[in-house]
């Protein structure tokens, strides 16, 4: 019997990676559409707007950067599709629960500047919620099923998107 300081093994959050899966399909059904069915870039073509656009994914970069070096400094794992072996809640994670996500989110936006793709902006919307489906409400029930109160105190005060 494990004390709930030492939590015991549990099953991983999910049995695939979804994130990274996600990311990699909406990265290539975005170039797809733009061949397919091609939409005209809404946005300016101004150097304001490319700093814009380019900071956004920019950020995201150093977000999913900063959140991988967080948990790695924790020994825990980035692998979606793993168990983890501790509650993280500093770094990028005392502000959002899902920092890599919202990164991956980001670079979606940025990559939507770089290439005037409109249809980034568009599945970057989608990617919300399918990841929050596949992923995030898995690794939720995981955290609290491993961390119990610990991780339903930390749910409670951080936000898990934005």
């Amino acid at each position: 019997m494990t004390s709930a300081s030492e939590p015991g093994p549990l099953a991983p959050p999910a049995a695939r990676p979804w994130p990274p899966i996600l990311l990699a399909a909406i990265v290539a059904a975005a170039v797809a559409a733009s061949y397919l069915a091609p939409l005209s870039w809404p946005g300016q073509d101004d150097p304001m707007a490319h700093v814009a656009g380019l900071s956004l994914g920019a950020a995201g970069l150093v977000l999913m950067a900063w959140a991988a070096w967080t948990l790695k400094r924790h020994g825990t794992t980035i692998r979606p599709d793993a168990a983890a072996d501790v509650l993280v809640t500093d770094g990028p994670y005392r502000f959002r629960r899902n920092p890599i996500y919202l990164a991956h989110a980001l670079i979606l936006l940025g990559l939507a500047e770089i290439t005037h793709n409109i249809w980034f902006v568009i599945l970057a919307a989608a990617y919300i919620p399918l990841v929050t489906w596949l992923a995030v409400l898995p690794e939720e029930r995981h955290l609290e099923a491993r961390f119990g109160d610990a991780y339903r105190g930390y749910k409670a005060q951080t936000r898990r998107w934005i």
